[in-house]
């Protein structure tokens, strides 16, 4: 079957368009299952090293954002522990990811972003951004980068 056919009621296909998941998205969720799956049997050794060896994977300048960013983060906050998750590079406090980097060939886009999950302490009121896009990373995206990763683990 392919993604372009879906099963009737009956077991025979369709030609319709199936709807939902992207083929990258889908392939994320798969990285994610081979996360949990070696998370079981991993150090956090293995979990830097992983790391290290998706953002080698990159192509630029997804690669030379996410070096950087990780150094940032690793030298910001060394309580984080870096892992991959959906296939990305993030950054987890007592299990739960805190912040990751969304590399812009990761779904076919057109900028980069770097997230915050709910762990992250960066609450201002009723509203606050939770992700940011990056076409590129100067040192004052750099030291903004850093005071919000500095907050999110207070």
């Amino acid at each position: 079957m392919t993604d372009r056919q879906r099963p009737s009621r009956k077991g025979k296909t369709t030609e319709e368009p199936l709807e939902g998941f992207t083929p990258e998205e889908r392939a994320a969720m798969r990285e994610r299952a081979r996360e949990l799956k070696a998370a079981r049997r991993g150090s956090p050794a293995d979990d830097e090293a992983a790391v290290l060896a998706k953002i080698a994977e990159m192509p630029e300048p997804d690669r030379s954002m996410a070096q950087r960013l990780h150094a940032l983060i690793r030298a910001t906050a060394p309580s984080l522990s870096p892992r991959l998750w959906y296939g990305m590079p993030a950054y987890a406090k007592d299990g739960k990811v805190v912040c990751f980097f969304t590399p812009a060939s990761k779904f076919k886009e057109r900028y980069a972003t770097f997230g915050f999950n709910s762990a992250a302490n960066l609450d201002e009121g009723n509203m606050w951004p939770t992700s940011f896009a990056l076409k590129a990373l100067t040192a004052a995206e750099e030291q903004r980068i850093a005071e919000l990763v500095k907050r999110a683990v207070r």
